[in-house]
């Protein structure tokens, strides 16, 4: 699979032409000559000229004694200001030099990131700047950072193609990592040391190609040395095949075709084609005798070691891959056996039943079908916009409502609220959490630093992480992947770790895309430069709506601020804390440029290189919050290259910016996608070819419906009160099945069925009770078999319940389909939940409004109803799909409600022991609300009883825990009883 080497993190602003190009050598001009002999005399002039002015006007910066108690006793004099100000400038000075130093060293040794000096901003720009200038017309130049080597070189000469440049991860620089490549080559060397058979081909007129070192920002690729041999960039994969497995002049061997390094020899077709090829050593005088060898040697490795090596290739997966630096790779290690590829395309046993698994989609939308952790978290974050909107209903937050019932969805968004029931997997959400919270509490244990992660995959529910580049042995239960890049965690490992109290170490990873049977996680926040996306716009519009939802309410980050252009306005109703929309990439711009600022003086203020060093230990209470820009609206090349600059640094800020693209072709782009018209995401260059993620227009609109019709000041009136089902409460209602749902559970009218099905059909009929609007019947199968079902399965269940529940004195079966195809109950299966909601509707708003003796007795039977808790004897393990329900909020607040309004009933008639009988009532299923304790105040206050009260009081405060009284309580008890705090104080 071709993957791209990154370019180096210091060449992140240099732009970047995703169409390869013939590699341009640049030749030395006469400018080049006079800009380095001008930089050698600054360089001169500040590290000699300098300190030998200082040195003979001003003195040595050094006392000739130290005293510091005599300095304290001297007079300030202009003398003192003078030696102060002497000693800053040399301070200065030596800044400056050690800069010059750093600078000298990163060019000549060929490391591309050179060190920090602390404070030097300015002075070690100014160096880097001198540095390149001087080297510029030597061949050390080659592995500078943009600013130097743009010195001399026009806009066109910076477009040069990056087609080798991300190795294997995603904006990886090249240079940046030779170090993690050379310890991962030392790896895989011992891992695949095997000796080639001799050749039978004989040499003949072989034509071989030697990698060449990188010229500037340019890395040789496959795909370039094909591009100029070969006439065509689309067969590197001939060059591959003829060179795959063969050992190499330095030990490894190639095993991708965009892992190469410089050095490594590459046969050639016959027809290949070029003056730098070539055909025997004895023919080439250029090339030195160490090298002639060397192809020597490495022609003889040919046909019979080639295919012993790629039978050893496909009997060991990926034991030699060690090349090295990290990477964007499909992880090799998986729990399922077998190297084929049906074996690599079989689901994931804990995955739900996607589309291909499930012969029959009724209609749902499949691309939240087949996106189970934006499916989690648009779930669970439309969850707590209904509780939300419930509580500040019951808490007269919004007009004085109470009772409110969410709105029952149709249409769209009621097929697009099924499939995230469908799809949504928050066990893989809970256990990514999890693992990486747990591993930045172990890494900060061990005073480590997090690892720069460019990438997740998860496989079969482990987790892959790809590291920027090595960090040592992970903390247990990690550990090393397929090299040392990799940092792999089991999911029955992950199932080990508890909830921790530490930041989100990575919140700025997001789902893209699948391959295989692994989905590919990018980290946005730490690729060093600008990610370009490039399609026909409604394609980069579902990509980016998909990203931005996801980002907006996944489960693995605690916050962070996402900002829209040119798309996305009514996104975000999703999450209005996290989302953000600007108008044009003017407004970014300016936006963009002052937190760059603010970040990096920040950074330095608190003294960390990076956001990951701010998340673990001591400084983690910073959290250092991601930003992570969407700009759909493509931007014009001056602003592109505006963009760029502010993203050289972006990474080690937590700034990541997705930037779309019409023509693919986007300055400054450190990593490259293309959207297909029939949903794949693309990187040629990387080697990555995923099932793209994508949350079309219809959907996202379905989406933003249930948002917004679920926000409590939605529309005039907001939400109605009524409940969706209403049970006929007179002694002509009386229903033929009727199961006790608050409380134990318990069914009477049915017969219990076979002990071996009991627990499952009770289960469906609780999930049916509880949605009287219907339940799709893949809902239905994946709220009972959460890790999928095949079709048979599901629909004998469905059999059995319709037998179970049986039919209707006129026939009519109890368990019915819709026309949309959802599954319903008849009016004859009755819950008493059911009965509650219709006892306290009738009291409030129907015949109790006019009657008051109607009125107490409807809200009395209707407390004698509250048994406890929902379900309250439900088995561990079953009825999990109740986290994404409400109802564990709706039915509190309806006893509380039916309590206030009992004791209302009895306070009129000042029968104030009867309105505490009925508070209490309500408070042992609703033991927290603020409102029933407030009520139960006033009618104790009622009793004329202080000491009653004040027992009461004691009991509240002890109910209370840590965090004491509500302030509302606190504040209806100093008016009440005065003397609280003494007497409760005095009590206890």
């Amino acid at each position: 699979m071709p993957r791209r080497r990154s370019p180096s993190p210091s060449s992140s602003t240099a732009p970047r032409n995703r169409t390869p190009q013939p590699v341009r050598v640049r030749r030395r001009t006469f400018g080049d000559f006079v800009k380095a002999f001008l930089a050698f005399v600054a360089l001169a002039v500040l590290l000699v000229g300098v300190p030998v002015a200082l040195a003979m006007t001003a003195g040595w910066p050094f006392p000739e004694t130290f005293e510091p108690m005599e300095w304290l006793k001297q007079d300030i004099s202009v003398s003192t200001f003078l030696s102060i100000l002497t000693f800053v400038v040399w301070l200065a000075w030596a800044q400056f030099t050690a800069c010059v130093l750093v600078e000298m060293k990163a060019a000549l040794s060929g490391v591309g990131v050179p060190g920090r000096v602390p404070g030097a901003g300015p002075s070690q720009l100014l160096a880097r700047q001198l540095v390149a200038a001087l080297l510029l017309v030597g061949a050390t130049a080659a592995s500078f950072t943009p600013s130097l080597a743009q010195l001399g070189q026009t806009y066109d000469d910076n477009q040069r193609p990056t087609v080798a440049a991300a190795q294997q991860t995603p904006g990886l620089f090249a240079q940046q990592q030779e170090q993690a490549a050379g310890t991962a080559a030392a790896v895989a060397e011992q891992a695949s040391h095997t000796e080639a058979a001799p050749a039978a081909k004989k040499q003949g007129d072989t034509k071989f190609y030697r990698i060449q070192p990188p010229e500037g920002r340019h890395h040789d690729s496959l795909w370039e040395i094909a591009e100029r041999h070969l006439g065509d960039g689309r067969r590197y994969k001939e060059i591959f095949e003829l060179n795959k497995d063969r050992a190499q002049p330095d030990g490894s061997r190639l095993s991708e075709a965009s892992l190469i390094r410089p050095g490594w020899i590459m046969e050639m077709p016959g027809d290949a084609r070029g003056g730098d090829l070539v055909e025997m050593p004895d023919d080439a005088p250029e090339v030195s005798p160490e090298v002639r060898q060397q192809i020597s040697d490495y022609a003889r490795t040919g046909d019979g070691a080639q295919e012993q090596g790629g039978d050893q290739a496909q009997g060991s997966g990926d034991e030699g891959s060690g090349g090295g630096t990290a990477h964007v790779d499909l992880p090799q290690q998986r729990p399922a056996p077998g190297t084929g590829h049906a074996d690599l395309q079989r689901p994931a046993p804990d995955q739900v039943a996607t589309p291909a698994q499930d012969s029959s989609s009724f209609g749902l939308p499949e691309a939240l079908l087949t996106a189970p952790l934006l499916a989690a978290g648009l779930l669970g974050a439309l969850g707590h916009r209904r509780r939300q909107a419930l509580w500040q209903s019951a808490f007269a937050g919004i007009g004085g409502r109470r009772g409110m019932e969410p709105p029952t969805p149709t249409g769209d968004a009621l097929d697009v609220q099924d499939a995230l029931l469908v799809g949504a997997d928050p066990e893989g959400v809970r256990l990514l959490d999890r693992s990486l919270r747990g591993l930045a509490a172990s890494l900060a244990a061990e005073s480590r630093p997090l690892p720069t992660v460019y990438a997740a995959w998860m496989s079969n529910g482990d987790l892959h992480l790809q590291l920027a580049q090595p960090s040592g042995k992970p903390p247990s239960p990690w550990q090393l992947g397929q090299d040392q890049t990799f940092w792999m965690l089991a999911r029955a490992d992950a199932e080990t770790y508890e909830d921790v109290d530490t930041a989100a170490p990575y919140p700025g990873l997001v789902s893209l895309g699948t391959m295989d049977d692994s989905r590919l996680l990018l980290n946005l926040e730490s690729v060093p430069g600008i990610v370009s996306l490039s399609g026909r716009e409604e394609d980069r519009a579902a990509v980016f709506a998909s990203v931005a939802a996801e980002l907006a309410t996944n489960g693995w980050s605690d916050r962070m601020t996402i900002t829209l252009v040119g798309f996305g306005e009514d996104l975000t109703a999703l999450a209005p804390s996290r989302l953000r929309h600007l108008d044009g990439i003017e407004a970014l711009i300016e936006t963009m440029e002052a937190e760059t600022r603010q970040r990096r003086g920040a950074l330095g203020a608190a003294g960390h290189d990076s956001v990951l060093t701010g998340r673990t230990g001591p400084a983690q209470h910073t959290r250092w919050a991601p930003h992570l820009v969407l700009l759909a609206a493509e931007p014009s090349p001056e602003d592109a290259m505006t963009l760029a600059e502010l993203a050289a640094d972006a990474s080690r800020l937590g700034i990541g910016y997705l930037v779309g693209t019409g023509s693919g072709d986007l300055p400054g782009a450190a990593w490259e996608m293309e959207i297909t018209g029939e949903g794949r995401l693309l990187a040629p260059l990387l080697g990555l070819e995923l099932d793209a993620q994508l949350l079309p227009a219809a959907e996202r609109r379905a989406v933003v419906e249930l948002f917004t019709d679920a926000d409590p000041e939605h529309g005039p009136d907001g939400p109605g009160t009524t409940p969706p089902f209403l049970v006929d409460i007179s002694e002509q209602g009386r229903p033929a099945v009727y199961a006790r749902l608050v409380g134990p559970y318990e069914i009477i009218g049915l017969e219990m069925p076979d002990g071996e099905r009991s627990a499952l059909l009770h289960e469906a009929l609780a999930l049916l009770l509880l949605h009287r609007e219907g339940v799709h019947p893949r809902v239905l199968s994946s709220a009972l078999w959460p890790r999928g079902v095949t079709d048979d399965v599901r629909e004998a269940l469905l059999d059995r319940l319709r037998d179970w529940l049986g039919t209707d004195p006129d026939g009519t079966p109890r368990l019915r389909t819709d026309d949309a195809g959802r599954l319903t109950l008849a009016k004859s299966v009755v819950s008493d939940l059911d009965v509650l909601r219709s006892l306290y509707h009738e009291a409030t708003q129907g015949k109790g409004v006019d009657s008051r003796a109607v009125r107490g007795r409807l809200l009395t039977d209707a407390l004698v109803l509250v048994r406890g808790p929902l379900l309250a004897d439900r088995p561990e393990g079953r009825y999990r799909w109740l986290t994404h329900e409400i109802v564990d909020a709706q039915l509190p607040l309806l006893v509380a409600d039916t309590g206030l309004a009992l004791a209302e009933f009895h306070m009129e008639k000042n029968r104030a022991e009867k309105a505490i009988e009925a508070l209490n009532a309500a408070l042992r299923t609703a033991p927290s609300d603020e409102r029933l304790w407030n009520e139960l105040l006033r009618a104790t206050h009622a009793l004329d009883d202080p000491q009653r009260l004040t027992a009461l009081a004691s009991d509240l405060l002890t109910r209370s825990g840590a965090r004491g009284l509500p302030p509302r309580t606190e504040a209806l008890l100093d008016e009440l009883l005065p003397t609280w705090r003494d007497a409760v104080a005095a009590a206890g």
